[in-house]
């Protein structure tokens, strides 16, 4: 079941990493992130790679293993080059901008949407003319960027019909046909 797990990762140059007890601290040159890990897992550090090791092949064992090793090699990818997530608003009048952390989006309601965004996340907006709005979310932090581009596009999710809404860069979206006459 954890095939992932049974991979070493690589330590690049310039991150750090530390275990105290069941806590790793993983700091780079972005930033520092920690995370807990169950006693059933053994985390080993020998010539710049780390290997996770489980006790059994029982079935939480072998997903906790596969688990821990990917949230782990995230946390190096973030602190050595960190996430990038896009969102693209469709639609006509859909408009974007910020001043800092604080993003202001013009989605089709009566009143603009006021975010404010969490200090570790950097925010831009890209407006150019003849094209969609781009609002792009940049931290060394995975989960925490997914977070806040999934609570941005909640806020319009885009529609099956003309596909407006708030959509990821990228993203396939299954439209339907309208009214046949």
């Amino acid at each position: 079941m954890s095939r992932i797990g049974n991979n070493p990762i690589t330590l690049p140059e310039g991150v750090t990493f530390k275990i105290n007890e069941n806590i790793v601290t993983i700091k780079g040159k972005l930033g520092e992130l920690s995370q807990e890990i169950t006693d059933d897992i053994k985390v080993e550090v020998e010539e710049g790679k780390i290997t996770l090791q489980r006790p059994s092949d029982s079935k939480s064992h072998k997903a906790k293993h596969g688990l821990y090793r990917a949230l782990l090699n995230n946390m190096i990818i973030g602190v050595s080059k960190g996430w990038t997530k896009e969102l693209e608003l469709v639609g006509v009048g859909y408009r974007a901008s910020n001043q800092g952390q604080v993003l202001d989006l013009a989605l089709g309601f009566s009143h603009n949407i006021v975010l404010d965004v969490a200090p570790e996340v950097k925010v831009e907006t890209i407006s150019e003319k003849g094209k969609n709005p781009i609002v792009k979310l940049t931290s060394f932090d995975k989960q925490l960027v997914g977070a806040v581009a999934a609570k941005i596009r909640s806020l319009r999710k885009p529609e099956p019909y003309k596909g407006k809404g708030v959509k990821f860069v990228g993203e396939l979206l299954r439209r339907k046909a309208g009214k046949s006459a």
